[in-house]
């Protein structure tokens, strides 16, 4: 290939992909933000339908900037947190099989918005170590057409991409559905063959800084289960 030819190659590159993806992440940047506002009127209706109830349970809503916001839910803590970058599906993929995708492959680019479970008092405490799980993940296009990948999020899957764009309203029911598998994700206790044995050094740290790993599944295996 030719000097010509390849610097024309990589300006016709730059010029279609990057510009898909800067479109990609404009459109996730748009929908996280409406994302925020659902997340916040969320938190408003339900304080109000707990009105009067132990005011530890209540919910709180956390904007911690452009690509992180957090829900707390009674122990519980959503973190939502949007990825700066558009990506593309592997080749093995099942999206390749969509005919909208067939017919413009442009429409396979998306950027991405996950949802994890964490522990309130894992922020609380500041325990650094403590895990978080995955429950969903939210996948956008160009056209705001999207997918989620998730805990007990059907009738968003794959399926249904390219049918419909990303609505405040679908957006509300996400949430519901991350809330409510969150709640009912309970904290288990540990597996004994997994604490049995402690260092004095783990009991300083968890004496001084409450350090000990915790999380809702540890010990346990976590499966990938609802997530088509």
């Amino acid at each position: 290939m030719g000097k010509v030819k390849i610097e024309d190659a990589i300006v016709s590159t730059i010029k279609q992909k990057s510009t898909l993806k800067h479109h990609v992440f404009d459109e996730t940047y748009k929908v996280f933000n409406e994302l925020k506002a659902v997340l916040s009127d969320f938190a408003i209706q339900y304080n109000l339908l707990l009105e009067g109830d132990d005011r530890r349970i209540k919910l709180e809503f956390f904007d911690k900037g452009e690509f992180v916001a957090l829900l707390k839910v009674a122990g519980d803590m959503l973190v939502f947190h949007m990825h700066s970058n558009a990506y593309e599906f592997d080749r093995d993929h099942k999206i390749w099989e969509l005919q909208g995708i067939k017919d413009d492959s442009t429409g396979s680019y998306v950027g991405q918005i996950q949802i994890y479970n964490f522990l309130n008092d894992s922020f609380d405490y500041n325990r650094l170590n403590d895990l978080g799980y995955l429950i969903a993940r939210v996948f956008l296009n160009k056209n705001k057409h999207f997918f989620v990948e998730g805990k007990r999020q059907r009738n968003m899957g794959l399926g249904q991409f390219g049918k419909h764009e990303l609505t405040k309203a679908n957006i509300r029911i996400i949430v519901e559905t991350a809330v409510l598998y969150a709640l009912q994700f309970d904290l288990l206790v540990q597996p004994y063959d997994n604490v049995k044995i402690i260092s004095l050094q783990q009991v300083n740290e968890e004496i001084m800084n409450s350090t000990m790993r915790t999380g809702k599944r540890l010990g346990f295996q976590y499966n990938s289960d609802d997530v088509k």
